[in-house]
């Protein structure tokens, strides 16, 4: 179909109605062909490609699943609470208060206020990260020749700062991130010995306890040995849910995340909001 004049463009467009690629979004979400088995309505669903990212504000209580479809996903994840993004992830804060550098069903995502911005519900990989962070221009400048967002090896800072700005953020808000489904473990000399992926098929979930923003960059790990730029298509789906309720096992796991939903549930309530 010949596209140099402006009606050729059109009908070339309009012609794309209904088709689907592997890395896109399905608009509206209950549109996804195979929601997942005992999960509420759907209000996200999208592949993401190799070296690329997105983003999206989901409201307190849904369930956000991420799956690892080829086995060379991983994703690099920022959470802010929407509305007021000075409260947001920080990762330091997640591993010392919990007393482990290992991501795992059971941990909660915390921002540096004590409040839990997210639980890790569930995993079936066990291979993550929660002490690098993602890669740099300058970092994949050196390794892959550009790191630049618009690359064949885009580095993950970059592709943040990207969905950052369509939030109303600046690069000055991006602090480190978590990675999932690309691991990390530490020597006994403190020297990180990179794992690699749990293979195709891995997923984690996530619930949101505040209103979230979330910033997902899926580009390989800063570790990742490997010469050529590789990573691969990365499932994101989300449903309504709640938020993890009074007595759950997940609230009574420790004194420390006693504490942190506490704090959240207390600042809530004071706006109205629990």
């Amino acid at each position: 179909m010949a596209t140099a004049t402006t009606y050729g463009a059109r009908d070339h467009a309009r012609a794309q109605d209904g088709a689907r690629a592997e890395a896109m979004p399905v608009v509206p979400a209950t549109d996804w062909p195979a929601p997942p088995c005992g999960a509420g309505h759907l209000v996200w669903a999208e592949t993401v490609g190799g070296g690329n990212y997105t983003h999206r504000v989901l409201a307190r209580g849904t369930e956000l699943r991420l799956t690892d479809l080829h086995g060379d996903a991983c994703a690099h994840v920022l959470l802010y609470v929407d509305g007021r993004p000075w409260e947001r992830l920080n990762a330091a804060d997640t591993v010392k208060v919990q007393w482990n550098a290992y991501l795992r069903a059971g941990q909660l995502l915390l921002s540096d206020q004590g409040r839990v911005l997210a639980t890790l519900v569930a995993d079936t990989g066990g291979r993550h990260d929660a002490l690098c962070g993602t890669s740099t221009l300058v970092r994949n400048t050196q390794r892959y020749g550009d790191g630049s967002p618009q690359s064949a090896s885009p580095a993950g800072r970059e592709l943040l700062k990207l969905a950052a700005l369509k939030n109303g953020l600046e690069p000055r808000d991006l602090p480190p991130s978590l990675s999932f489904f690309q691991g990390v473990e530490v020597r006994d000399d403190g020297a990180l010995d990179f794992t690699g992926s749990a293979g195709p098929g891995a997923s984690v979930t996530l619930r949101a306890e505040q209103d979230l923003t979330v910033l997902i960059a899926n580009v390989p790990h800063p570790l990742d040995p490997r010469a050529e730029y590789t990573s691969t298509a990365l499932e994101v789906l989300a449903w309504r849910a709640a938020p993890t309720a009074p007595g759950d096992p997940l609230r009574e796991a420790s004194p420390e995340g006693r504490r942190a939903y506490a704090n959240t549930i207390d600042f809530l309530a004071s706006r109205g909001l629990a």
